[in-house]
């Protein structure tokens, strides 16, 4: 088994968790869940995978939920891997692990095949995130949200690591079973907290030293009028997205309008 801990956040997860767990079965021999207050089955799903469950009740305030395990939790091993439920460990993804894992590196970007409306799509914007790394390097960036965020769980915070990285190409699979209503739902949970955050840089600058260039791309722009269009534009036109049909299409309009809905948040907020 690999010298890794895997570290999988979970909210009502009944839908996602069994196919993620089954991925990892005989892979890795510390998995542990770190759970907000599921109502569903998800941690009677836990328990029947003797798994180690930590309950978090998130106060509002930093730290949220990835951090908070890193402070909390002793993990087995000196690599931590972040696994949401509805992503899966494929064969090509662990045999490159193997190879770079002696590496130098503290931490490792990581890939994703995304799934939407059922269908894989194999073209479009590439799904990236810094995803595995020693904790002893660093953690999740802090963001003050001072109680006016539902999110209880860093998703777009980035660790920040005192060290080099470097990229596994080979991807993991992202596939949410939940449904189209709930990846709008949690868009639209999501686009109020990129304007609140847009907010907040314009207001501190040293806080834009922890972004990386796409980061600070997508902030400086956020307000802009050609920002939903010039994301689709690239995603649909440029990376290929209309070679996937129909979903391809709809996928990318669907972040079109998620970059607009953002802009509308923030006019709003300047003139309330």
């Amino acid at each position: 088994m690999l010298p890794i801990s895997v570290c999988i956040p979970v909210l009502n997860e009944e839908k996602n968790l069994p196919g993620c767990l089954e991925s990892l079965k005989g892979k890795f021999s510390d998995v542990v869940i770190v759970d907000s207050g599921s109502t569903d089955a998800t941690l009677s799903i836990a328990e029947k995978a003797n798994l180690t469950v930590l309950s978090f009740k998130w106060n509002g305030a930093f730290p949220k939920k990835r951090n908070w395990a890193l402070q909390n939790h002793s993990f087995k091993h000196e690599w931590v891997l972040f696994l949401d439920a509805d992503e899966r460990i494929t064969l090509a993804f662990l045999d490159e692990l193997k190879s770079k894992l002696d590496s130098k590196m503290v931490g490792f970007w990581l890939r994703y095949d995304n799934w939407f409306m059922d269908r894989q799509l194999h073209h479009g914007d590439v799904m990236r995130k810094l995803a595995l790394f020693k904790p002893e390097a660093g953690e999740y960036e802090r963001f003050p949200e001072d109680f006016w965020s539902h999110l209880d769980m860093e998703v777009h915070e980035h660790p920040v690591l005192d060290g080099p990285t470097e990229e596994i190409f080979s991807p993991l699979e992202h596939h949410d079973f939940r449904g189209l209503e709930s990846y709008i739902a949690k868009h639209k949970e999501y686009a109020a907290w990129e304007a609140k955050r847009y907010q907040w840089l314009q207001s501190d600058p040293e806080a834009w030293t922890s972004l990386n260039k796409r980061q600070q791309f997508k902030y400086r722009h956020l307000n802009k009028w050609w920002l939903g269009s010039f994301y689709f534009l690239i995603s649909y036109f440029l990376k290929k997205g209309f070679l996937d049909g129909r979903v391809g299409f709809r996928f990318s309009w669907m972040k079109k309008g998620y970059f607009e809905d953002i802009r509308r948040r923030i006019l709003t907020s300047k003139t309330s």
